[in-house]
């Protein structure tokens, strides 16, 4: 098959779906690939590189008329606005492959339908042991947990480190990680690696031990939380009872750090609103809020996205595409994390094999001969669910080990 990889228009967006070394494993598995001229570019990429691993360097209209597969980082619905151009250049039958927000903005689903192509969604991958080499969230999220903290540590006035000094003891920063997802959990590594003193909590009593094991202190909130975790191992919507204890029994906590890092998104939904403005209110002048969650309204009453708010002394960042501003890395991660799904959805010959009995399959698949297969999304459009299949009726038959 012929790969296609295109140069991202979403503004500000410099990651590309494919990096120079992982274009020979690509033609290894028997395919040829076209990249976008200038693709790379803004990721320290330039077309040289990609040339000599044995690409092909061609214009962005060449790109869609000859690919099979495309291969974006953000497809339409993650690039609502300058994305709509690209659907004039798709072929029926053409498969694309990229973060498309499907929970998020499923209308967008509705016109790659009507386009006829083949949609894989990399956000749905399930979180399960096979499937984590193919989880786009998590690599990105990689990026977005250590950003974060040199954001803070960049913006706040203090050093995070102790140091012992002729002019007197400095003491350490306290920096508290609001979810111990992988960003959170980056996040905790990070601040540690600087020096500061880290706590963090999550709605899930199991990531105690990961906190720890990270050097972070685990904060201890009693709150009935055993249905945060849905079954593909995202974050679930708590009731606004249980965020209003939570809230009350983090206050202490956040008026006590110099630095707070917010984690907490939920697929699809707005992110629940974890530090209140009186929370804000509470903290010491020079502290800072950085907060992962702004794209989805923020775990922070205050948070503008992508805007910088000065509230009572308090700085409170909304960064949104953090993976973006370390983009050779990020793009590193990213491309891996698809030559992987390809694989995952092509047979030894290297065709495309769509298996509906295969859970990553099922899961990530989102448009197909003209129709939205995806249940998640058809759920969110009130479009009545398909007919499962004879294994899907019996959960039984898929022995899948879920990722703990």
């Amino acid at each position: 098959m012929k790969i296609g990889v295109l140069k991202e228009t979403f503004p500000g967006e410099r990651r590309v779906a494919q990096v120079p070394d992982t274009v020979p494993l690509l033609i290894k598995a028997g395919h040829e690939v076209l990249i976008e001229s200038g693709a790379g570019i803004e990721a320290g990429l330039p077309d040289d590189d990609y040339k000599s691993k044995g690409a092909t360097v061609t214009t962005r209209a060449d790109v869609f008329a000859q690919a099979d597969v495309l291969f974006q980082i953000r497809g339409l619905g993650s690039n609502p606005q300058a994305g709509r151009v690209d659907l004039e250049l798709m072929k029926s039958g053409q498969t694309i492959v990229a973060a498309f927000d499907p929970l998020g903005n499923a209308q967008a689903v509705k016109d790659l339908a009507t386009k006829g192509v083949i949609a894989f969604s990399l956000e749905l991958v399930p979180r399960i042991t096979r499937a984590q080499s193919m989880d786009i969230l998590s690599s990105q999220a990689t990026v977005a947990g250590y950003k974060a903290v040199l954001l803070a540590a960049n913006t706040a006035p203090r050093m995070f480190p102790m140091f012992m000094t002729a002019a007197g003891t400095i003491s350490p920063a306290h920096v508290f990680i609001i979810g111990a997802g992988v960003a959170g959990l980056q996040a905790i590594a990070m601040a540690k690696r600087l020096g500061a003193v880290v706590s963090a909590y999550d709605v899930r009593p199991a990531v105690k031990e990961q906190i720890e094991s990270l050097g972070g202190k685990f904060v201890e909130m009693e709150l009935e939380a055993t249905a945060a975790e849905d079954k593909g191992g995202y974050a679930k919507e708590m009731g606004e009872d249980f965020i209003r204890k939570q809230r009350e029994l983090m206050a202490k906590v956040v008026a006590e750090s110099h630095a707070v890092i917010t984690t907490a998104a939920i697929p699809g939904k707005k992110s629940p609103v974890l530090v209140t403005a009186e929370m804000v209110k509470g903290m010491m002048p020079g502290s800072v809020i950085v907060d992962l969650a702004a794209e989805r309204g923020g775990n922070c009453e205050l948070t503008k996205a992508d805007e910088v708010v000065l509230e009572h002394g308090v700085t409170i960042l909304g960064p949104t595409n953090l993976p973006s501003t370390v983009p050779f890395h990020a793009s590193q991660m990213f491309a891996k994390n698809l030559v992987t799904f390809l694989k995952e959805i092509t047979s030894k010959e290297g065709t495309l094999d769509i298996d509906m009995e295969n859970e990553v399959h099922r899961g990530t698949l989102l448009t197909r001969d003209g129709e939205i297969v995806n249940e998640r999304v058809r759920g969110i459009l009130d479009m009545p669910p398909r007919e499962p299949s004879a294994k899907q009726q019996d959960p039984s038959k898929d022995v899948e080990k879920k990722e703990s």
